[in-house]
């Protein structure tokens, strides 16, 4: 049994490096500390339609945009509910592709995997395959663009390019840890919904889930018998055209968050923001592969968190624990079964190659190396 253990004010402040959540600006923070008002004054209109249409002209889309106060995952139940009928077609390479496919197992939907080893990326021809020779007809295919677990980005652009030649099967992607700080043009490839948590490279507290839902999605969910109540399309997105403002009461203060922080992010511009990760990436792959190794295949790594193979057969436990108390500095270990096999440096958000080097500094002085 758990027992109570009093939350005190005198914790060290930690720099955050992990998957997310991720380092948050001080006037972003702040933004949170304005005095209440109720979510159904014109004040909430104002600040609901400002970061909604903020986020279409961020992520340059048309499609509907829903915030709504939940973790990312709210969107695995949310989607497989609006959009699939019986079959859903899922590719799993790492833990949370792996979760995608369980929450529609848990939902009563037919999921069949495309399954591949930990640490290799999806294949568009798999895809492919499936659709044109299984034994079902899917109503969505769900990909998983960024694989936390082991560091790994799908090539959702490919795949969202055949799925061109399926418009009766809805494109589903989960870009929770990377969307902000990986570029991708949703409606040029056929991507349906693609959806996010603000902890991750938007650099907002958590708290907040955001999703696209292109036409097509909206409409099938409006053919459908059941869909999900909370984060419904037809729900969220009538009562936003009626009112400007969500069904059900909102997390207000990390909306004012998401507000001052989404001002940030179309300042820096979504390209410039996507060259920064990559710069990022490129940078944290390079000392990897100097000291160690890359668990994600080649050529499919991650823009925004960079799963290191540990070679060298450190105690990762050991070095994350030390870097935190003598740097304040907080990494990842790898994830699951992988936890001393690998660890993981998330570097999203509002870091820089710069504060990336700061880490993995610290993380030669600990490890010895």
């Amino acid at each position: 049994m758990t027992k109570k253990r009093e939350y005190k004010d005198d914790y060290p402040n930690k720099t955050l490096y992990l998957p997310g959540p991720t380092e948050v600006r001080e006037d972003v923070i702040e933004a949170m500390a304005e005095p209440m008002f109720g979510h159904r004054m014109d004040r909430m209109t104002d600040l609901y339609t400002t970061i909604v249409e903020d986020t279409k002209e961020f992520l340059g889309t048309d499609d509907d945009v829903i915030i709504l106060t939940a973790s990312g995952t709210e969107f695995w139940e949310a989607t497989t509910l609006n959009l699939v009928d019986e079959n859903m077609l899922v590719a799993t390479s790492g833990a949370f592709s792996e979760r995608q496919a369980n929450v529609a197992d848990r939902l009563g939907k037919t999921v069949d995997r495309i399954e591949y080893e930990w640490g290799t990326a999806v294949k568009p021809e798999d895809i492919r395959d499936a659709l044109e020779n299984g034994d079902r007809d899917y109503d969505a295919v769900g990909v998983v663009m960024n694989e936390t677990s082991t560091g790994v980005r799908n090539p959702v652009e490919e795949i969202g390019d055949l799925m061109g030649d399926y418009p009766d099967t809805y494109f589903v992607v989960d870009a929770i840890s990377c969307l902000g700080g990986d570029y991708v043009d949703v409606e040029e490839h056929n991507i349906d919904c693609i959806f996010t948590s603000t902890q991750k490279a938007f650099a907002m507290p958590p708290g907040l889930a955001v999703c696209t839902v292109s036409d097509a999605a909206y409409e099938r969910e409006l053919d459908k018998d059941s869909a999900s109540w909370y984060g419904g399309f037809q729900r969220c997105l009538d009562y936003y055209d009626r009112k400007g403002q969500t069904h059900s009461t909102p997390a207000i203060p990390i909306m004012l968050a998401y507000r001052k922080q989404m001002k940030h992010m179309l300042e820096e511009g979504h390209e410039a923001r996507d060259q920064r990760h990559r710069e990022m990436a490129e940078y944290a792959r390079d000392w990897a592969r100097e000291h160690f190794g890359l668990f994600a295949e080649e050529g499919y790594e991650s823009q925004t968190v960079t799963c290191v193979e540990n070679t060298q057969g450190i105690d990762v436990a050991a070095t994350v624990e030390e870097v935190s108390e003598e740097y304040d500095m907080v990494f990842s270990s790898g994830y699951g079964d992988l936890s001393e096999e690998s660890f993981r440096i998330g570097h999203m958000g509002e870091h820089t190659v710069e504060s990336v080097k700061e880490l993995t500094d610290a993380i030669e002085d600990v490890a010895g190396l």
